[in-house]
Protein backbone atom coordinates (compact mmCIF):
# COMPACT_ATOMS: atom_id res chain seq x y z
CA UNK A 1 0.00 0.00 0.00
CA UNK A 2 1.24 3.46 -0.85
CA UNK A 3 1.84 5.70 2.11
CA UNK A 4 4.52 8.23 1.14
CA UNK A 5 6.65 9.59 -1.67
CA UNK A 6 9.14 7.07 -3.12
CA UNK A 7 11.92 9.62 -2.60
CA UNK A 8 13.54 8.57 0.71
CA UNK A 9 14.47 12.20 1.43
CA UNK A 10 10.82 13.36 1.14
CA UNK A 11 8.15 12.94 3.80
CA UNK A 12 5.09 13.83 1.67
CA UNK A 13 2.14 11.54 2.41
CA UNK A 14 0.12 9.92 -0.39
CA UNK A 15 -3.50 11.13 -0.35
CA UNK A 16 -4.85 11.55 -3.88
CA UNK A 17 -4.06 10.03 -7.29
CA UNK A 18 -4.16 13.43 -9.01
CA UNK A 19 -1.23 14.75 -6.93
CA UNK A 20 2.21 13.70 -8.13
CA UNK A 21 3.02 10.80 -10.42
CA UNK A 22 2.08 7.14 -9.96
CA UNK A 23 4.30 4.35 -11.32
CA UNK A 24 3.00 0.82 -11.99
CA UNK A 25 5.71 -1.85 -12.00
CA UNK A 26 5.18 -5.47 -13.03
CA UNK A 27 7.78 -7.72 -11.44
CA UNK A 28 8.24 -11.41 -12.20
CA UNK A 29 7.09 -13.79 -9.50
CA UNK A 30 9.72 -15.39 -7.33
CA UNK A 31 10.54 -18.90 -8.48
CA UNK A 32 10.78 -21.68 -5.96
CA UNK A 33 13.82 -23.93 -5.81
CA UNK A 34 11.49 -26.93 -6.27
CA UNK A 35 10.67 -26.23 -9.90
CA UNK A 36 11.39 -23.66 -12.59
CA UNK A 37 8.24 -24.60 -14.50
CA UNK A 38 4.62 -24.49 -13.41
CA UNK A 39 2.00 -26.83 -14.89
CA UNK A 40 -1.79 -26.58 -14.95
CA UNK A 41 -4.24 -29.52 -14.68
CA UNK A 42 -3.72 -30.53 -18.33
CA UNK A 43 0.07 -30.67 -17.80
CA UNK A 44 0.74 -27.70 -20.03
CA UNK A 45 3.25 -25.08 -18.99
CA UNK A 46 1.69 -21.98 -17.43
CA UNK A 47 3.17 -18.52 -17.63
CA UNK A 48 4.66 -17.59 -14.24
CA UNK A 49 2.50 -15.15 -12.30
CA UNK A 50 3.76 -11.62 -11.93
CA UNK A 51 3.49 -9.19 -9.06
CA UNK A 52 2.20 -5.64 -9.57
CA UNK A 53 3.64 -2.89 -7.37
CA UNK A 54 2.89 0.82 -7.28
CA UNK A 55 5.25 3.67 -6.42
CA UNK A 56 4.40 7.36 -6.12
CA UNK A 57 6.39 10.58 -6.38
CA UNK A 58 4.82 13.75 -4.94
CA UNK A 59 4.33 16.88 -7.11
CA UNK A 60 7.57 18.50 -5.96
CA UNK A 61 9.74 15.40 -6.41
CA UNK A 62 8.16 14.36 -9.73
CA UNK A 63 9.03 17.79 -11.17
CA UNK A 64 12.77 17.15 -10.75
CA UNK A 65 13.16 13.36 -10.64
CA UNK A 66 11.75 10.08 -11.89
CA UNK A 67 12.10 6.44 -10.87
CA UNK A 68 14.50 3.90 -12.34
CA UNK A 69 14.22 0.15 -11.89
CA UNK A 70 17.49 -1.77 -11.74
CA UNK A 71 17.97 -5.37 -10.59
CA UNK A 72 14.68 -5.35 -8.70
CA UNK A 73 15.48 -2.13 -6.85
CA UNK A 74 13.63 1.16 -7.26
CA UNK A 75 15.81 4.27 -7.32
CA UNK A 76 15.15 7.98 -7.74
CA UNK A 77 17.11 9.61 -10.56
CA UNK A 78 17.20 13.22 -11.80
CA UNK A 79 14.99 13.96 -14.80
CA UNK A 80 16.79 14.68 -18.06
CA UNK A 81 16.85 18.37 -18.85
CA UNK A 82 15.08 19.44 -22.04
CA UNK A 83 17.38 20.94 -24.65
CA UNK A 84 16.33 24.16 -26.34
CA UNK A 85 16.42 24.42 -30.11
CA UNK A 86 19.27 26.42 -31.62
CA UNK A 87 18.24 29.62 -33.38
Amino acid sequence: MLSKCANPACSASFRYLHNGKLFRVERPAERTARSNLDFDDQRTVKKPASRIEFFWLCDECSAVMTLAFDDGAVKTVPRAKAHTAAS
